[in-house]
C-alpha cells in the first residue's frame, strides 16, 4: 500500500516529541494533504538532474546504513510515476546495501540539491536482479557512456511516499559541472561575500 509520509515516518515517539514541540498540528494537516506516492513533473524533473544520492537501508541485525550513490546526471531513472532504477556497478565487494535489501527491501533515498538548497527524501520498497536475469533492464538502466563497466545488478525502486525540505540548514554547494556551466557563478558568489 502507498501512502502519505507521515504515516511511514512518524512514529509514537515522533508523534509524542511533535506534541511537546508544537509542531503537531501543523504535521497532522499533512498527513490528511492525501497520498505522496506518485512522481509529478517537479519530482521527475529534480531527479533527473540528480549526479548522486545517499541511499539508506536496514540489516538483519537492526542497525541502519547509508551509502551515497553517484554516476552521470539522471542515472537514477524514472521507470513510470511510481518505480525508479538505477544500474549497480562493482565496488567494494561488502555488498551491505545489497544484503540488507535482500533481508528487508524498505529504504530511503535523500537526493540533494546544494546549489538549490532543495532535498527529495523517498522512501521505496527495492528490489535488485542480477544482470544477467534481466539484460533488458539492465539496457534500460545503464548509460552507455559511463565507464565504469558493464553493470552486475538493476536495482528497482517502487515509491511508497516522498517528501520535500525546507532549506533552512542546507549548505548552499557547487559542484566544478555547475561552475563550468555558468562562468560567472564564482564572481558572483564573490561578490555576495
Amino acid at each position: 500500500m502507498n501512502e502519505n509520509f507521515t504515516h511511514l515516518a512518524f512514529g509514537p515517539s515522533a508523534l509524542s516529541l511533535q506534541e511537546r514541540y508544537g509542531s503537531r498540528f501543523a504535521y497532522s494537516r499533512v498527513a490528511q494533504s492525501g497520498e505522496r506516492f506518485r512522481l509529478t513533473p517537479s519530482e521527475i524533473d529534480f531527479i533527473r538532474e540528480r549526479d548522486g544520492f545517499y541511499f539508506s537501508s536496514v540489516g538483519a541485525n537492526g542497525w541502519p546504513y547509508v551509502q551515497f550513490r553517484g554516476g552521470p546526471t539522471g542515472f537514477l531513472k524514472i521507470l513510470d510515476e511510481r518505480t525508479l532504477g538505477f544500474a549497480d556497478f562493482g565496488g567494494n565487494k561488502q555488498f551491505i546495501s545489497m544484503g540488507n535489501m535482500a533481508d528487508d527491501g524498505r529504504v530511503v533515498l535523500f537526493l540533494m540539491d546544494y546549489a538549490r538548497r532543495q532535498r527529495l527524501k523517498i522512501w521505496a520498497e527495492a528490489r535488485w536482479t542480477y544482470a544477467e536475469e534481466d539484460p533488458e533492464l539492465i539496457n534500460r538502466l545503464q548509460d552507455p557512456t559511463y565507464p565504469a563497466g558493464r553493470a552486475e545488478r538493476a536495482v528497482v525502486l517502487t515509491l511508497r511516499a516522498y517528501d520535500w525540505n525546507c532549506p533552512q540548514h542546507i549548505p548552499q554547494r557547487y559542484t566544478l559541472d555547475e561552475i563550468r556551466r555558468d562562468p560567472d557563478l564564482l564572481r558572483q558568489l564573490g561578490t555576495a561575500a
